[in-house]
């Protein structure tokens, strides 16, 4: 009970839900096209039966992720699989990725649909929410991440048509969404043993490990991801009339 009374711990929840919001947003989208031939009787059971088990996988792959990160370089490959979700988030592709999103007139077929369609998208939630509960440190980085994950469920599910209209009406958000995923990015390549562990991998250049030099690897990372993001969306609206 100890890490609910710190501050680290309701940072890394708060980063975890708006990266999902940001980045699950298409979840709502998946779950009404799978289950839109349903009878009207068993939409609900649909919708929370894949809603659960696509949060029960990605826990488990979480789970996993967060293991990894303890292996030397694992944590700067992560980083620059962050800083290239987050420019990806400031300079999205045009394609429709639920296009081949199928319908089913079957419970089981539509909860099936569901849960691969999410494991699937999910790989860049997974990333960012291990970094960011990772980040908090501490020994309660699984209950952190459940702990967000479930806070963030209603909001996918119910508020998803809400947020997506607020980030419309308000485009900054996804822009303080792509530099926090840079953020992130920055102080996990700073916590990557290789980096942090003067005693091993002596060839590697080493970084104090302090709040300062963590402040400013994350600035960077999200300095980073801003520029590059602004730069690919203005070549991709260059090259669009031409295209």
């Amino acid at each position: 009970m100890d890490a609910f009374t710190t501050p680290e711990f309701w940072i890394a929840v708060g980063q975890i839900i708006m990266i999902d919001i940001l980045l699950g947003g298409d979840n709502a989208v998946v779950i009404a096209l799978a289950c839109r031939r349903l009878p009207a009787k068993q939409r609900t059971a649909g919708i929370l039966w894949g809603t659960a088990g696509a949060i029960g996988l990605r826990v488990i792959f979480i789970f996993f992720a967060l293991t990894l990160l303890q292996i030397p370089f694992i944590k700067l490959v992560g980083a620059a699989l962050l800083v290239w979700i987050g420019v990806k988030l400031l300079a999205p592709d045009d394609e429709g990725d639920h296009a081949n999103i199928e319908s089913s007139d079957r419970l089981l077929g539509a909860i099936k649909t569901i849960i691969m369609a999410d494991l699937v998208m999910s790989i860049d939630n997974v990333i960012a929410i291990a970094g960011a509960a990772e980040s908090a440190g501490g020994g309660h980085t699984m209950g952190l991440v459940i702990f967000g994950l479930l806070v963030s469920i209603p909001i996918i599910v119910w508020g998803s048509q809400l947020v997506i209209k607020l980030m419309d009406r308000f485009p900054v958000i996804i822009t303080l969404g792509g530099m926090l995923l840079g953020w992130i990015a920055g102080t996990m390549a700073l916590g990557d043993p290789a980096v942090a562990n003067p005693a091993d991998w002596t060839w590697m250049p080493k970084l104090p490990q302090d709040t300062v030099v963590k402040y400013a690897m994350g600035l960077a990372g999200a300095l980073l991801v801003l520029a590059v993001g602004k730069w690919v969306a203005r070549q991709r609206a260059q090259t669009a009339p031409t295209a």
